[in-house]
């Protein structure tokens, strides 16, 4: 019979580390899920869940009370674009942020747990790479020189790091993934820090027949997003994979236009409405994953299309409403 394997979730109340929490414990795992709240839009039928401020050491050096097995760190104060590109929130995202993963990382030695995952971010690569909406340049080794779009760019790259300058100094087995827009049911999807699928789903859903939505900018800026769990086999197989640790993209590399995804969701919902263009928060003109190198060290990468995603996150937000939530 094989050994009970234990695994900690650090940010399990929100949309990624919910879901991730619930993968492993399918998988067999003890799970003990830790956030500031409980997930706002499902039970997590895990072994633990404790409420607490990972930005207290003290909460920190509790929870890791073991030398855990896997431990994923996801907790982050963080949003979608207007959230994150409008500088009102900027001193909170790198303090909140960095207090947290200084906490687990020195943690993390202590208690000897024997892998470590960060979820850093595509936020992290330069702006100057990512000003051709058509040709953005996101390979891994592009990172340098640094200069990222944003203050919660800026902190992602220095958790990656000093999570490898403990990796260097102390042993720590680390696990870096950088997301691209992480999206599907279970996640934000009002209220200011939802990001473009979600928002553009609710606004869908939400407007009358032959009706009008607001996107923010000219839609011809480009992003690609990946499927909740796509996601989750990404992490799982570099959490796996003793050879390579990285940093490592994890995202689609089917690029649309943000005029393309609005379609795709109209073409769901069965409706076809008017698009006005208005002024707003927007990041870089152009963003999408290279899988190049998750291909040649994990021997795999994300293929589920976008249009399927898209298809269940609309469903579920859809009875959301239908819900009055």
């Amino acid at each position: 019979m094989a050994e009970k394997k234990y695994a900690l979730v650090l940010g399990a109340g929100g949309f990624i580390g919910g879901h991730l929490a619930v993968k492993l414990k399918k998988e067999g795992f003890w799970v003990r899920g830790v956030d500031l709240k409980h997930h706002e839009f499902r039970g997590l039928e895990v072994d633990d869940f404790v409420i607490g401020d990972l930005r207290n050491a003290e909460v920190v050096n509790n929870v890791i009370d073991r030398n855990f097995d896997e431990v994923y760190q996801l907790a982050a104060d963080m949003g979608g674009a207007g959230y994150i590109f409008t500088g009102e929130h900027d001193a909170d995202v790198m303090h909140n942020s960095a207090s947290i993963n200084l906490n687990v990382a020195k943690r993390g030695v202590e208690a000897k747990i024997k892998k470590l995952f960060y979820s850093s971010s595509a936020c992290m690569y330069p702006a100057y790479n990512q000003l051709d909406p058509s040709r953005p340049d996101l390979s891994e080794e592009s990172a340098y020189p640094a200069a990222p779009d944003s203050e919660y760019g800026w902190e992602k790259l220095f958790s990656e790091r000093m999570y490898l300058s403990y990796n260097r100094n102390y042993g720590l087995n680390m696990r870096i993934a950088r997301f691209h827009n992480i999206f599907g049911p279970y996640g934000t999807w009002k209220g200011g820090k939802e990001k473009a699928p979600a928002a553009i789903c609710r606004k869908v859903a939400l407007a009358p027949e032959n009706g009008e939505i607001e996107i923010w900018g000219d839609g011809r800026q480009t992003r690609s997003f990946l499927y909740i769990d796509e996601c989750l086999e990404g992490i799982r197989r570099l959490m796996d994979c003793d050879t390579f640790a990285g940093p490592v993209n994890i995202g689609s590399d089917e690029m649309v236009t943000i005029n393309q995804l609005v379609e795709y969701v109209m073409q769901i919902a069965a409706k076809k409405l008017t698009v006005r263009h208005i002024e707003g928060p927007l990041g870089v003109r152009g963003r999408n994953s290279d899988n190049r190198l998750i291909k040649e060290k994990l021997g795999w990468a994300p293929s589920q299309s976008l249009y399927k995603g898209l298809e269940k996150t609309f469903k579920w937000i859809r009875e959301k409403i239908d819900l009055n939530e």
